[in-house]
C-alpha cells in the first residue's frame, strides 16, 4: 500500500513539475488577460466596421437616394452638376475638418498601424483616429475613389491601443493587441475571418507566432459573428461556379501574373508620385481636398464606375458584363482617380482599388485569351477573380492573406492553383521592381525603414539617455569639443547612432551631452549599448518563435 501511494505521489510530483512551469509562463505572459481583451477588440472591431459602413451609406443616400453599393443606375439618372458637386463638397468638408482639428488628424490606414507596432514613440490616439476615420467616411460617401478597409484597420488598431492602455501589459502583448484590432477590422469588413488572422500576422506583426495566434483568432471570429449578424453570411461577391478549363492554361496564368505586376507597379507609382507632388505644392489646407474632390467629380462625369469603393463595377467585371475596352479604360481612370483622392489628403485605403484594378485586368486578359484560344481558355470571370488577387497581393505585399481573402470573398476554391501561381508571380515581380510593398513605401517616406531589418528598427527605438551612466559625484567632467563629433553623443541620439560611433571610433565609452546646452552629463559604455541591443534582439526572437 505504501509503495503504491509512493508511486502515485511520484507521478503527481512529476506531472506538477512538468505542468507548473508552463502555467507560470502562461500567467507571466498575461495570456488570460490578453484573450479577454481580444474579445473586446473583436467586439469593437465589428461595431466599428458596421458604424463606418453605416456612415458611408448615409452620406451616399443624401445625394443618390440609396445606401447600397449598387448606385450606377441612380448616378446615371442624376444631373451632371450633382455628380461633380458632391465629391467637391465632400472634399470641402474634409478640408474644413483638417482646418479645425489640424493636419495631424489626417485620414490614416494600415501603414499607421504598422508604425504603431514598430515604434514606441508614434502616437496612435483614439481622437486622431476618430477624426481621420470620419474623413475617410465622408470621402467615400461622397464619391471619393478609395477603399474602406484601411481606415477601419486604422481605427480598430487605435481602439485596441486604448483598450490595452488601461491595463499593465508587456510590450509583446501590446503589439498583439494592435494586430488583434486589425484582424477584427479585416474580418468584419470583408466577412473573412481566416484572412483577417493571416493579414494581421503577415502585414501588421510581420511574423507568425503561436502566442499571437489565439488572440487574433478570438478577435477575428468575434468580429465576423457581429458582422454576419448585421450584414448576413453571404460572401461579398456572388459568382457562378467557375472552373479551370484546361491545365494548358498555366502559361496564360503566368502571363497574367506579369500583366498584374505591371498594373500594380503603375498603380503604386501613381500613388507615390501624386503624394510627392502634393507635398511640393503649397496651398491652404482646406483647398487641397476640395480641389481633389472636384477633379474626381470631373472624371466621374464620364466614368461613374470610379466613384466610391467600386464594388459594383468590380462585380460586373467578375460576372463578365463589361467590354474589354471599358475595362482597360477603367484601369487607367481608376488609377488616376485613386491617386488624386489619396494625394489630395482625402481619406480611404488602397485595398478595394487594388481588387478593382485586378478584376478589370483579369477580365480584359480573359477576353483576349478566349479570342486567341477559344477552346482552352476559361471564362473572363475566372481570370478577373485571379487578377483581383494578384494585383491586390502585389500592392499590399500580403500574398497569403490576400489569396485566402479571395477564396472567402468569392466562396470558391476550385481555382486555387491558378490563383496562388498568378499571385506569386505578380508579388515577386512587384517586389523586384518596387523593393517593398505600398505600406512600406508609406513608412519609408516617414523615415521608418522596416526593410532594413528588425534589428535596425530596434536600435532606433532606444535613446542614449535610457542607457547612459551619469557622472558620479565628484567625478571631473571632460571638456566638450563641438568639432570632434566621434567622441560624444547627445542624450536624444538613438542606439543606432551610438553603435555606429562606437564602431568608427573604437572607444570603450563615449561622452554624452545635453541635447539643448551641450553640457556633458555622463558616459555611454560600449558594453551597455551592446547588452541592451542583444537583449532586445533576444526578446524579439522569443516573441516571434514562441
Amino acid at each position: 500500500m505504501q509503495t503504491r501511494f509512493r508511486q502515485v505521489f511520484q507521478i503527481r510530483n512529476m506531472i506538477l513539475g512538468w505542468l507548473l512551469p508552463h502555467l507560470e509562463m502562461f500567467m507571466a505572459l498575461q495570456k488570460p488577460k490578453l484573450w479577454a481583451l481580444a474579445v473586446l477588440a473583436g467586439i469593437a472591431g465589428g461595431i466599428a466596421a458596421i458604424a463606418f459602413r453605416g456612415i458611408i451609406s448615409l452620406m451616399q443616400w443624401l445625394w443618390t437616394g440609396s445606401g447600397s453599393e449598387l448606385i450606377l443606375e441612380r448616378v446615371a439618372s442624376l444631373p451632371p452638376f450633382i455628380v461633380w458637386l458632391t465629391p467637391t463638397l465632400g472634399g470641402l468638408a474634409v478640408g474644413l475638418l483638417l482646418l479645425g482639428f489640424g493636419a495631424q488628424c489626417r485620414a490614416g490606414g494600415v501603414a499607421d498601424a504598422i508604425e504603431a507596432r514598430t515604434s514606441n514613440v508614434f502616437s496612435l490616439s483614439l481622437r486622431r483616429a476618430t477624426v481621420g476615420t470620419l474623413i475617410s467616411a465622408i470621402t467615400l460617401g461622397t464619391g471619393g475613389s478609395a477603399g474602406r478597409e484601411g481606415p477601419i484597420v486604422y481605427f480598430a488598431a487605435a481602439m485596441s491601443k486604448a483598450l490595452f492602455r488601461a491595463f499593465d501589459m508587456p510590450p509583446s502583448a501590446r503589439r498583439v493587441m494592435l494586430a488583434a484590432g486589425a484582424a477584427a477590422a479585416i474580418s468584419a469588413s470583408f466577412n473573412s475571418p481566416i484572412a483577417g488572422v493571416l493579414f494581421a500576422h503577415e502585414v501588421i506583426l510581420g511574423h507568425f507566432a503561436m502566442t499571437a495566434f489565439v488572440p487574433l483568432v478570438i478577435a477575428s471570429v468575434v468580429a465576423a459573428v457581429i458582422s454576419r449578424i448585421w450584414f448576413g453570411v453571404e460572401p461579398a461577391f456572388i459568382l457562378p461556379d467557375y472552373q479551370i478549363t484546361s491545365y494548358w492554361e498555366i502559361p496564360a496564368f503566368a502571363l497574367l501574373g506579369v500583366v498584374c505586376a505591371i498594373v500594380a507597379i503603375l498603380f503604386q507609382a501613381g500613388l507615390i508620385g501624386t503624394d510627392w507632388a502634393s507635398r511640393k505644392i503649397h496651398m491652404p489646407i482646406w483647398l487641397r481636398p476640395t480641389l481633389g474632390g472636384a477633379l474626381v467629380g470631373l472624371i466621374a462625369l464620364a466614368f461613374p464606375q470610379i466613384l466610391g469603393v467600386g464594388y459594383e463595377a468590380t462585380n460586373l467585371a467578375l460576372t463578365g458584363q463589361l467590354s474589354i475596352w471599358l475595362m482597360i479604360t477603367l484601369i487607367v481612370v481608376k488609377t488616376i482617380a485613386t491617386s488624386i483622392t489619396l494625394g489630395s489628403r482625402l481619406g480611404g485605403g488602397v485595398f478595394s482599388p487594388s481588387l478593382y484594378l485586378g478584376a478589370m485586368t483579369g477580365g480584359a486578359f480573359g477576353l483576349i485569351a478566349a479570342s486567341v484560344f477559344p477552346d482552352m481558355a476559361s471564362s473572363e470571370g475566372l481570370y478577373a477573380i485571379i487578377g483581383m488577387g494578384a494585383v491586390a497581393s502585389a500592392v499590399l505585399g500580403a500574398p497569403v492573406s490576400t489569396a485566402v481573402m479571395i477564396f472567402e470573398l468569392t466562396g470558391g476554391f476550385a481555382f486555387s492553383l491558378a490563383l496562388l501561381f498568378t499571385t506569386a508571380i505578380a508579388t515577386g515581380l512587384s517586389q523586384a521592381a518596387m523593393g517593398r510593398s505600398f505600406f512600406y513605401w508609406q513608412l519609408h517616406s516617414r523615415g521608418v525603414l522596416l526593410e532594413e531589418g528588425p534589428h535596425t528598427q530596434l536600435a532606433r527605438q532606444t535613446q542614449v539617455k535610457d542607457l547612459m551612466r551619469e557622472f558620479t559625484q565628484g567625478e571631473e567632467k571632460p571638456a566638450f569639443d563641438p568639432v570632434n563629433r566621434p567622441v560624444w553623443l547627445k542624450r536624444s541620439d538613438t542606439l543606432d547612432t551610438a553603435l555606429k560611433l562606437f564602431s568608427s571610433s573604437d572607444k570603450p565609452r563615449l561622452m554624452v551631452v545635453a541635447s539643448e546646452s551641450n553640457e556633458p552629463v555622463g558616459w555611454l559604455y560600449h558594453v551597455d549599448a551592446l547588452a541592451n541591443f542583444n537583449k532586445a534582439l533576444i526578446a524579439q526572437s522569443r516573441e516571434e518563435h514562441h
